[in-house]
């Protein structure tokens, strides 16, 4: 077997994997729509977690480590200064975000979001009982400050609370915001009185040579913000589940109404593999990124080789490609066509833009080269 991060083949990825990412469709079907790494385990979390279970340490967790050790983290990583106390340890982002998002808003009052973006966000505005309000990307991937700002003015005309629940980096355009775009939106925010709430889980996958990950908060008038932040993206941890809410140095005491019974959902032993990937495992992830790097570079030259006609950019960040395949004339969702005629599973469009997203598929590329190379073929079959 390879030495690499991400060289399993497909067959000993079948043979030992149990998720939903390999569960969820026949065997015939590859693979490549949920947000899942097929990676090797990062030692060092594997080490603190073998170890809490050999010496039975699987209690409840203690928040104050875990926010500790994600404020050196931010330190060290984004030049971000963190204070622990500002930070409310829960079950994932999601969650996290989703009580945030009650706290800010009042039951049916406007929860502005930017597609396409991450599925979820549609359903947590959903379950929660709030009213979505679409800001779309510009065509460009990026903030489109204009209309923010109309959205923003028309969630706020009757008088009602509203909160913007942002994507940084960006999934599934992979798009870093910039820090003078995040200082715009936050400008934006203040006079129209919006709340942000940043959900920041991929900042550890923000590729070297491009745009730098900025944390909302850091910005100028991130103050009044919200983020929520998970190493479990980068170190692909999500069955080991922990998260925090940091609030911006204005929004403490919106903070502290966010129930403490909230902090038990975390993972104990969650807790720990975190802290062991931030603190010891470092050097595994920054060689992560280089083969996610030479992925994200194989994939463009495989589309320019069997899918010219597909449109797409580089992701700045993550490790999903968000492909244009309306040229292709594949119906209304060309997912359903790859996963029926060439039996590649992709994300659907419509899941991430559910106005605009006909025609585009997502495609995660965090697997082995020769999954990528076999997966772009069969899609290529299909034409």
């Amino acid at each position: 077997m390879s030495t690499a991060i991400l060289g399993a083949t497909e067959r000993e990825l079948r043979r030992d994997r149990t998720s939903v990412k390999w569960l969820a469709y026949p065997p015939d079907v590859l693979p490549l729509w949920v947000a899942e790494m097929d990676a090797a385990p990062c030692p060092a979390v594997v080490e603190a977690v073998s170890a809490a279970m050999a010496r039975g340490d699987t209690g409840y967790g203690w928040a104050p480590r875990y926010a500790a050790e994600v404020a050196r983290y931010a330190s060290d990583m984004w030049d971000w200064s963190v204070d622990p106390a500002d930070a409310v340890v829960v079950a994932d982002v999601m969650i996290g975000v989703s009580e945030m998002l009650r706290v800010l808003t009042d039951e049916g009052g406007p929860v502005i979001v930017s597609p396409p973006v991450y599925d979820s966000f549609f359903g947590f505005v959903e379950a929660i009982g709030r009213r979505r309000v679409d800001a779309p990307l510009g065509p460009d991937g990026r903030l489109d400050l204009a209309g923010l700002a109309a959205a923003f003015r028309a969630a706020t005309a009757s008088g009602q609370r509203a909160a913007y629940l942002l994507c940084n980096p960006q999934n599934p355009t992979g798009t870093v915001h910039t820090a003078e775009e995040l200082a715009a939106l936050a400008a934006l925010a203040h006079d129209h009185g919006v709340r942000v709430v940043s959900d920041e889980i991929h900042a550890p996958l923000v590729y070297p040579g491009g745009p730098g990950f900025t944390p909302y908060l850091t910005v100028p008038g991130g103050e009044h913000g919200f983020a929520a932040f998970s190493p479990s993206k980068g170190w692909n941890l999500a069955g080991l589940k922990s998260a925090v809410v940091v609030a911006g140095a204005e929004a403490r005491d919106d903070l502290g109404l966010l129930h403490e019974v909230h902090t038990h959902g975390s993972s104990h032993l969650g807790e720990i593999g975190h802290v062991a990937a931030m603190r010891d495992g470092r050097v595994w992830q920054a060689h992560l990124l280089t083969e996610l790097a030479d992925n994200r570079a194989l994939l463009g030259r495989l589309l320019t080789e069997h899918l010219p006609d597909v449109r797409w950019r580089a992701p700045a960040a993550t490790y999903l490609a968000w492909l244009d395949c309306r040229p292709l004339r594949l119906r209304h969702d060309p997912a359903t066509v790859f996963r029926e005629k060439a039996r590649v599973a992709l994300g659907s469009g419509p899941r991430y833009d559910p106005g605009g997203g006909q025609g585009f598929v997502r495609l995660n590329f965090a697997t082995s080269p020769g999954i990528i190379e076999e997966a772009v073929r069969r899609m290529a079959s299909v034409l």
